[in-house]
């Protein structure tokens, strides 16, 4: 029989939530930070998967010699994927290489789906390369393009159409589909290109009582961008920068207009007042993608009616979200009140990724990205062992 896999310790100083894999424009951050404290770190990325698979194309991981952080799953697939990377490591051979694995044959796994996992060395050379990156994620829709060279690699950031079709067909297509494409030429090198800005949808908490911070524990665990704001500095627990977005504003109301459009709201301060206000505000901006309110059918009653009077508009009252959480949980306990609030978000996020896969194609990208992180600006890449 296999025994588990060896826990391997994590890199020191990097944070990064347990159980997580490194995906979305988070590894260009994750791998930054790992380069800054290790000479040579291995990415793993689960770039195709067909069939039936423990996790989904783009996860990742980062491998270095004091430890791992992320996971592409918790069996046989990661194991095997680690004993290759780490040889990668040493820097004596290519600094690409790619897997195909049929989950069933190979690795004796039920799943029955075939992967290919592709593992990339980076050095502190890339560091350049890696900021330029990540800072076209920021600036929207942007595509990596990596190559194997011979012994090293050639990296090209694009965020502008007109450099190839695969890349051009990326950069258009709405976020929620752009997975990860690896191609190959007539020879069979291989090509992997990415989309780098973020996948993540964004969910802004408000309160940091005992709901709410058993509920951003959970969340924290979960594939969403948090920001948690509360004007009680003192409530908030330590946790990782890298995992949520705290906010200590006296003006929680005021934050409001900071999230971004189409983000999820959860409403559950210290005060019926505060809670009234906030929603009032998310409500009347009425471009979020969700909104819920923690409380009782009679402070929803209370709720509606008072922001009826207060002219706010009829369709935006009925999309607000209370009592919230999934049905058949009894319990009060905060943390029985968060697992069902964090499924009913999960399952709204779900059903809202699920209906883009079959919406239209976004418009062509015209990005306004700097010239020093755009290939069709310029042609910044990086070529290295």
């Amino acid at each position: 029989m296999m025994s588990a896999p060896p826990a391997a310790p994590p890199m020191g100083g990097l944070a990064a939530p347990s159980g997580e894999g490194v995906q979305s424009n988070g590894w260009l951050a994750a791998l930054k930070h790992a380069l800054q404290r290790e000479p040579v770190i291995v990415r793993v990325v689960l770039a195709t998967v067909r069939g039936s698979a423990p996790r989904e194309a783009g996860v990742g991981m980062l491998v270095a010699q004091s430890g791992i952080v992320g996971t592409i799953c918790d069996g046989r697939l990661e194991w095997d994927t680690l004993d290759t990377g780490r040889s990668l490591l040493a820097g004596t051979g290519p600094a690409v290489r790619v897997q195909r694995i049929v989950l069933g044959a190979d690795l004796g796994q039920c799943c029955g789906g075939v992967v290919e996992v592709w593992m990339e060395r980076y050095t502190r050379a890339d560091l350049g390369l890696v900021e330029a990156a990540n800072l076209a994620a920021q600036r929207g829709a942007a595509v990596l393009r990596t190559s194997p060279m011979g012994a090293g690699v050639e990296r090209r950031i694009l965020c502008q159409t007109g450099a190839d079709p695969e890349s051009d067909q990326l950069l258009r297509a709405p976020r929620a589909q752009a997975v990860p494409r690896l191609t190959r030429n007539a020879a069979g090198d291989a090509t992997l290109l990415e989309r780098l800005d973020d996948a993540l949808p964004p969910l802004w908490l408000y309160g940091a009582g005992h709901v709410g911070q058993a509920l951003a524990r959970i969340l924290t665990e979960l594939p969403l961008r948090l920001t948690w704001v509360d004007s009680r500095a003192d409530q908030f627990p330590a946790l990782s920068p890298a995992a949520v977005d705290i906010w200590r504003s006296p003006d929680p109301v005021a934050s409001v207009a900071a999230a971004p459009r189409g983000a999820r709201f959860l409403v559950m301060t210290h005060s019926h007042p505060l809670d009234y206000d906030l929603c009032r505000a998310i409500l009347e901006r009425n471009d979020f993608a969700w909104a819920g309110l923690i409380g009782s059918m009679s402070k929803s009653a209370r709720f509606r009616s008072r922001l009826a009077r207060d002219g706010v508009d009829a369709a935006a009252i009925a999309r607000l979200v209370c009592p919230i959480g999934i049905g058949g949980i009894t319990s009060k306990w905060p943390a029985a009140i968060a697992v069902g609030v964090a499924a009913q978000v999960m399952q709204d996020i779900s059903a809202s990724t699920t209906a883009g896969r079959h919406g239209r194609a976004a418009a062509p990208v015209e990005s306004d990205c700097p010239r020093i992180a755009c290939s069709s600006c310029g042609s910044l890449a990086a070529t290295g062992a």
